[in-house]
């Protein structure tokens, strides 16, 4: 069960203004959904940038200078800098994904999220995740309760499911740009499919962690997320009652990046064990 206590009157107004980000910048995209879009790349030829990833997160941080001047702000495209440069410095930080599932936003797939989270010194201490085709915003305080709030209805509580039983876990997960590592992560499906109810991949990180809090879903887990991706999603894992793991990065020559895995209490250790066992034995990617 959740631990939900009084929502203290910082995490409402830090919670308050990441609504305002998430849907300003949601207001980007479904502006620009379905047009032909510029596209570059960033970290590989099958990883794009389009002009309303700039234009989300440009409205998030136009925001947030404007409210939350002494910020600083971790965004997907623009980096960690001030949210107003010069004005003092608050000790908070808003980790920002303007558009979650770029791919396949451009392929005209509706499942893509705005994801913002905002962290002091102890961790996050609320987080957004919008989907603007569907009109789903889920929410979280480090103090109160997970909520999901569809268009034109106000939040309601969510729970994740408790399932206990590898055999039958609904598995979400997602893949690196990275060919070499692709070839490394197939393999590792290739050996959970026989063991879980079925594998999910949505090409959403946010989209995937808030699908596992509110029930859609069992357990997820990927490797190569960024802190965007995850900030606001795990902080709403952890209060639907779900156990959040780092998995670390493997040394060694191509060894594989650190990723997150989210899952009920009673499948997670069986489920980290198994992950761990088949990474072990599949040949590292090349470097």
């Amino acid at each position: 069960m959740t631990n939900v206590t009084h929502v203290t009157d910082q995490e409402g107004e830090l919670l308050a203004v990441a609504h305002r980000c998430a849907e300003a910048a949601a207001h980007e995209l479904c502006e620009r959904f379905g047009a032909r879009l510029d596209v570059d790349t960033k970290s590989t030829a099958t990883d794009p940038v389009s002009a309303a990833d700039l234009a989300a997160e440009a409205a998030i941080r136009e925001l947030l200078a404007r409210e939350r001047p002494g910020d600083l702000i971790l965004g997907e495209e623009g980096g960690l800098a001030p949210a107003r440069p010069g004005a003092a410095d608050t000790g908070l930080r808003w980790v920002v994904d303007p558009l979650d599932g770029t791919v396949n936003y451009l392929y005209g797939i509706a499942a893509f999220a705005v994801s913002v989270g905002v962290q002091d010194g102890a961790g996050t201490v609320a987080g957004v995740v919008a989907d603007p085709v569907s009109g789903e915003t889920f929410a979280a305080t480090r103090s109160g309760p997970v909520t999901l709030a569809r268009r034109g209805a106000g939040p309601e509580p969510i729970h994740a499911r408790s399932e206990h039983r590898l055999g039958h876990a609904l598995l979400a997960t997602g893949f690196a740009y990275d060919a070499a590592l692709r070839v490394h992560q197939g393999a590792v499906i290739a050996g959970l499919l026989p063991r879980v109810r079925d594998i999910r991949r949505a090409g959403a990180a946010a989209l995937d962690l808030c699908a596992v809090a509110a029930g859609r879903l069992d357990a997820y887990f990927e490797r190569g997320v960024k802190p965007w991706d995850i900030t606001a999603g795990a902080l709403i894992c952890e209060r639907a009652g779900l156990v959040v793991r780092t998995l670390p990065a493997t040394g060694g020559v191509g060894g594989l990046p650190a990723g997150i895995l989210v899952a009920p209490s009673g499948l997670v250790d069986e489920l980290t064990q198994l992950i761990e066992t088949l990474e072990a034995g599949v040949v590292a990617p090349a470097s």
